[in-house]
């Protein structure tokens, strides 16, 4: 095998033929943003100094999951990229940024503040090179084709886009300019998954016939969709998009392979105003916070109880409205919360793929039927859902070490014909030691922002044919449902 990430399963085969999977086990610092890992990370496309000086980067949509970004570029990547611009169409939750930098970084002036219509000139004043696009999914089109177009490259959050045709229009912006669009796809990152494709692609169980993928989203983090902007189609996609971009993105990185024809079926059965009054579920509130009707709602998340949600959003609720707290059995929801999927590749393979966002406990599993045997992967990031949790994060969602003693496993299985199964070891516990989402995330800022060190074996690095690819899937899975039809990737979308 040729580079690997320190926490990446290696599979060799021993003399008597069997399979043998070990692996290093590498330990790295709780911070989404480690220093001493950006130092050991490789990348084919990382946004390196430029002449000589410091790449100049703005933030548009300051949310909270901004602020990974913000962290990594104040802190361990400030000596090779410079944050210059903050963009949002709330002034206070730019405001709320600046006050944490200032407070991890004190003496270092605010970020410059500009107003969501004064992107381009953003761009121009502030000299910027790379713009890292956070906001609103059906927003990421515009910023990034402007972005392009002013001669900047880009990061964007996943999904790259909401619809085909901002699809083509951002593949057509990027060809036009020669820019670099690169979609924050940390799932790949993730040690777990990156074993995963290096056993796939060593052969340990031949040509894939055949991808069985279902997700699990528990009451808390399922639920949250339902509370959010997401809640509306035209923001996001539904979780087809926003949310199965994601999954739909491995598979294809997995098999190194595109998707062909899709059929779906899904609906809004759990959540929604009908389905919450059939269950007697429904409750008498628009919004939880200041509700009565609130109280004591395990579906209420509750905005003055975190410093952080209460900051950037309660607090920032009078410039434009946004209520980050609204009841997922009330009306104005069109997503869909129980869906299926059923994929054919270009390779052959073919995937079922199930997403239920209302689980009593947070996970997924992956099998993949192998010519020469299967793979099955298992990870529980939660074994139920507590009905009583307040925290003082980022999001009331919760996953893995965090959850405390209702925390889960993870277990990836190597069962080769005619052999006993095999357990593929992989460094790092659960995540409990590597921050965010598995220790994905602190290993794709460095792929994004650290120093170019090298080619990365297992392709990690996304770029916006990725991220068309994997959200052409989900378009057609939205498609399939209206019409009831099979629907065929091209005529959607030609990547």
């Amino acid at each position: 095998m040729s580079e690997q990430d320190p926490c990446i399963a290696s599979v060799a085969t021993s003399s008597s033929g069997s399979s043998a999977a070990s692996v290093a086990t590498g330990s790295f610092a709780s911070s989404a943003v480690s220093a001493s890992f950006a130092a050991s990370a490789s990348s084919t496309a990382s946004a390196s100094s430029v002449a000589g000086r410091r790449r100049r980067c703005a933030v548009v949509g300051l949310g909270a999951r901004a602020r990974m970004f913000t962290e990594a570029l104040t802190g361990p990547y400030s000596d090779r990229i410079e944050l210059v611009g903050f963009c949002d169409v709330n002034a206070r939750r730019m405001a709320v940024h600046n006050g944490w930098i200032a407070a991890d970084h004190p003496g270092q002036g605010p970020v410059p503040a500009y107003a969501a219509e004064d992107f381009e000139v953003m761009l121009r004043r502030e000299r910027v090179d790379l713009v890292v696009v956070c906001s609103v999914d059906r927003t990421h089109d515009d910023y990034i084709v402007r972005a392009l177009e002013a001669g900047c490259d880009v990061v964007t959050e996943k999904p790259m886009t909401t619809d085909a045709g901002k699809a083509r229009r951002i593949l057509d912006a990027r060809r036009r300019t020669g820019g670099d669009v690169r979609v924050a796809f940390n799932y790949r990152y993730n040690p777990v998954h990156s074993a995963v494709r290096e056993v796939i692609a060593a052969g340990e169980i031949g040509e894939v016939g055949s991808v069985h993928f279902e997700w699990l989203l528990d009451l808390r983090h399922g639920a949250d969709y339902f509370r959010r902007w997401h809640r509306d189609k035209a923001n996001s996609g539904g979780l087809m998009v926003h949310k199965a971009t994601h999954h739909f993105d491995l598979v294809n990185w997995w098999l190194d392979t595109e998707p062909e024809t899709v059929f779906a079926q899904g609906g809004l059965f759990f959540y929604g105003e009908e389905a919450g009054k059939r269950r007697g579920l429904a409750r008498p509130y628009a919004r939880a916070h200041g509700s009565a009707a609130a109280e004591g709602d395990p579906f209420a998340v509750r905005l003055a109880d975190s410093d952080v949600l209460r900051a950037l959003y309660l607090e920032a609720e009078a410039e434009d409205g946004y209520h980050r707290d609204q009841n997922v059995f009330g009306s104005g929801v069109s997503i869909e919360d129980d869906m299926a999927v059923l994929v054919r590749y270009a390779s052959g393979a073919s995937l079922t793929y199930h997403l239920t966002a209302y689980s009593p406990w947070e996970g997924y599993r992956v099998a993949f039927n192998g010519s020469e045997g299967r793979l099955e992967l298992l990870v529980e990031e939660s074994t139920w859902t507590r009905p009583d949790v307040r925290d003082d994060g980022a999001s009331p969602v919760m996953h893995g070490s965090a959850v405390g003693d209702n925390a889960g496993r993870t277990e990836l299985l190597l069962r080769r014909f005619w052999e006993r199964p095999r357990e593929v070891k992989v460094g790092g516990g659960e995540g409990a030691a590597e921050g965010g989402h598995g220790g994905g995330d602190v290993r794709m800022l460095a792929d994004l922002f650290g120093p170019r060190a090298g080619g990365d074996a297992l392709g990690r690095a996304a770029d916006a044919v990725d991220g068309a690819r994997s959200l052409v899937t989900g378009l057609a899975a939205n498609e399939s449902f209206e019409t009831g039809l099979p629907v065929r990737v091209r005529d959607l979308l030609d990547v």
